[in-house]
């Protein structure tokens, strides 16, 4: 969807005025263990948001952050936020006091809504923070009634499609979270792009998300995506377990399972898998992090609902190379969605040889503006209109597209370049193995070499003997050198604020 700079455009009215517009505000916009809201209700609780905001001082262009559980609350603030033509911030509502002083400093926003129960923290936080925002909590009864009393014919404000509508965190395994300012456009660019013709989302659909709200990826695929066409999200603040998911499916009978690997792993792992009913999918996607070729095969095996590996970063909103139902190819993730060119190049930006690792650059409509106050990682990352990132892909003849993991995540072992990723894929195949997570340790001599860090099933007991064979393992399926040196048993895995695997504190334990 291109749109020119300076044109008129509010994603507010693109998601959710038109609805109204188009005379369906009865329609079932959301559906939560409380029950239906109609589209109508939920364009007249965004404007009674707005109305609060404006009343905090909250103008067009101002940051405001939001860090609330996953229901009408957010749907309502995030809606009200874009009305006013203010920027959304999204963060996970339950970090802890240093890590929201980081974001309220980092983003300096004018309000902070934040969840009633957690408001504690978020108050410590503003006591450690350089910038404190007004804190509004969001359930406490002042609050309420504030809501309540407030009018919900606040205008919508002409923003342009350039301008920025909300910031986005950088998934990266270490160090501080990037802001992504991402425009009005990008989030209309991929909706159609991808959420319409890949997904194929119409009126009846109902979705489903692992993810949370403030995480990009669930963003679109469990809101905006479903808002575009009238359709329904179905949202649970709960934490997201095997359990849990299994529940809210056969409760909320969802068309669209939106996923991500480590849930695909529970899924299938779990003791009453065969007997759970996942009949009303119709597909399901993954992103966020590499989909095995194992995992994918034993999803395949006992739910055979078609599962869609794809890849979206930050920087381009959201997927932009994607699996298609009824053209799913196990092991790559698909092609580039039309309307995205994707590229592997070498450092020079020359293209790869087809079947050759190359690092990604992409362009398309949904390129973000840049990131938050660092011109330095900008010109680095946005260049000449193409996104270069950090993730290594590879094309084969067909154009499908397999990803080799993150540039900085290589290991150069006895001279030759490793990618992680496929050797915790090999490890993953092993019947004893849950995950496994691979980085690279140091050896006495200063050489690097790889460790692998892994989560067994239920019933499979840590030895040394079962490390021997795990490297055994990979020694018998992969060319000699990418072994793991070291086998490590965890419990779990360090997580990032968006629940990706956090190498860089594994590296730390090494």
């Amino acid at each position: 969807m291109t749109r020119e700079p300076h044109e008129t455009f509010n994603i507010y009215d693109y998601f959710l005025g038109d609805r109204i517009a188009e005379g369906i505000g009865d329609r079932r916009a959301l559906l939560t263990d409380s029950g239906e809201t109609p589209y109508l209700q939920v364009h007249e609780a965004a404007g009674r948001f707005a109305y609060l905001l404006r009343q905090e001082g909250v103008e067009a262009g101002d940051r405001v952050l939001v860090a609330l559980p996953d229901g009408e609350d957010y749907v309502a603030a995030l809606f009200g936020i874009l009305r006013l033509g203010a920027v959304v911030v999204m963060v996970n509502p339950h970090l802890a006091a240093e890590q929201v002083a980081y974001f309220f400093d980092y983003t300096t926003p004018r309000v902070a809504l934040v969840a009633a129960e957690a408001s504690s923290e978020f108050e410590r936080a503003g006591h450690a923070a350089r910038h404190a925002p007004r804190l509004l909590a969001v359930g406490a009864p002042e609050l309420r009634d504030r809501l309540g009393a407030a009018p919900s014919d606040v205008p919508v404000h002409p923003t342009r499609a350039s301008d920025p509508a909300i910031f986005l965190f950088s998934g990266g395994t270490t160090g501080h979270p990037k802001a992504v300012v991402q425009s009005h456009r990008s989030f209309a660019n991929t909706t159609e792009l991808y959420g319409k013709r890949v997904l194929g989302l119409g009126p009846e659909d109902v979705t489903i998300s692992v993810p949370k709200l403030y995480f990009g990826y669930a963003t679109g695929t469990n809101l905006f995506f479903p808002f575009s066409v009238g359709a329904t999200s179905s949202l649970f603040p709960e934490r997201c377990t095997a359990d849990t998911l299994f529940r809210k499916i056969r409760s909320f009978r969802p068309t669209v399972l939106v996923n991500v690997p480590t849930m695909v792993n529970n899924l299938v792992s779990h003791g009453s898998a065969h007997r759970q009913d996942l009949g009303s999918l119709r597909l399901a996607t993954s992103a966020g992090e590499a989909l095995p070729v194992e995992l994918h095969r034993r999803w395949d095996e006992m739910f055979g609902v078609p599962l869609l590996d794809g890849l979206g970063t930050a920087e381009m909103w959201h997927i932009f190379i994607s699996n298609r139902p009824g053209d799913v190819r196990p092991g790559t993730l698909g092609r580039p969605v039309e309307g995205f060119e994707v590229r592997a190049c070498d450092a020079d930006g020359h293209d790869v040889p087809t079947g050759e690792m190359g690092i990604m650059r992409v362009r398309g409509d949904s390129i973000a503006l840049g990131y938050w106050q660092d011109r330095v990682k900008s010109a680095e990352a946005f260049r000449d209109g193409w996104y270069v990132s950090g993730d290594m892909i590879s094309f084969d003849a067909d154009g499908y597209v397999t990803y080799g993991g993150r540039a900085d995540d290589m290991l150069k072992v006895s001279g030759k370049w490793l990618s992680p990723k496929e050797l915790e894929d090999c490890l993953l195949e092993h019947p004893a193995v849950r995950e496994a997570a691979v980085v690279g340790q140091r050896t006495a001599e200063g050489l690097v070499k790889p460790g692998a860090f892994v989560v067994l099933v239920d019933g499979a007991v840590p030895s040394e003997e079962l490390a021997e064979q795990l490297k055994a393992w990979a020694r018998e399926r992969l060319e000699p050198y990418k072994y793991p040196r070291d086998v490590s048993f965890v419990d779990d895995f360090p997580r990032t604020h968006l629940g990706k695997v956090d190498r860089g504190a594994l590296a730390r334990r090494s």
